[in-house]
């Protein structure tokens, strides 16, 4: 394919009111014709998490999603090194697990 038969790379901007927000729970669901991700955050010591960001996705969407991801960590872990998942009971406790409570202070005597 020559220079002229590329498609040109797309753009991404951001708009004004784009505000990044930190995840450390994912729930995934789906129906027949969606898949849905809702992205949260559970601190130490709350007993619900908040979602955050829902994403709504075709599951064609979501299987490329699922590719790019795995491209890029498969990129990140050449780079910097293999993460070890430590070793849980299920799928959903290995990945998505609540933050540990801090341990309660110590009563003096």
């Amino acid at each position: 394919m020559n220079a002229a038969n590329q498609p040109r790379p797309l753009r991404f901007e951001p708009t004004g009111d784009v505000n990044p927000q930190y995840a450390n729970l994912v729930r995934v669901s789906h129906s027949p014709l969606e898949m849905m991700l809702d992205f949260a955050r559970l601190l130490p010591g709350e007993e619900t998490a908040r979602i955050l960001h829902r994403v709504i996705m075709s599951p064609l969407g979501a299987k490329l999603l699922l590719r790019a991801l795995s491209e890029n960590m498969a990129r990140y872990e050449t780079t910097f090194g293999e993460i070890v998942i430590p070793a849980a009971s299920t799928l959903a406790e290995q990945l998505f697990h609540p933050p540990a409570s801090p341990p309660p202070p110590d009563e003096e005597p």
